[in-house]
């Protein structure tokens, strides 16, 4: 029955994560269908009342820059699930996509500087806060 209010505030908190994500030096690429730059934004504008609470990006510093951030969030918590309505954050090369190998990760996209986030409904400013934090001790 609150399908409906989760899914708009996943949305409008991932979308104040991606504002961050987009300018910020330590990240090289962000992926997120609500960015015209993604190759599924268009079908996902069309078909979706939002894009959703799902955020890939990828980290300039590759693996070591992944750890970093994986280990110095704290709201954002590291899990294999995605789409709670807690915020969750993966880091695929070492997790999901682990077994698999390195080649076979690149050829899938999975690169070690990957960082996927299920961004939850906690409020956008703590989670914007947490994200920056993580991303200062890359610099």
């Amino acid at each position: 029955r609150t399908l409906h209010l989760r899914m708009e505030r996943h949305s409008a908190n991932a979308a104040a994560v991606v504002e961050l994500l987009q300018d910020h030096p330590a990240v090289s690429r962000v992926l997120y269908p609500g960015l015209p730059s993604h190759p599924g934004h268009e079908i996902a504008a069309a078909q979706q009342r939002g894009f959703g609470g799902i955020v890939s990006l990828e980290l300039a510093g590759g693996a070591p820059a992944a750890r970093t951030l994986m280990e110095s969030v704290t709201l954002f918590c590291p899990a294999e699930s995605l789409g709670g309505v807690e915020s969750l954050i993966n880091h695929p090369a070492t997790m999901t996509h682990a077994s698999m190998p390195p080649d076979v990760q690149a050829a899938a996209g999975i690169t070690p500087g990957l960082i996927r986030l299920s961004v939850g409904i906690e409020d956008p400013a703590d989670l914007v806060a947490d994200l920056r934090a993580g991303l200062a001790k890359l610099a």
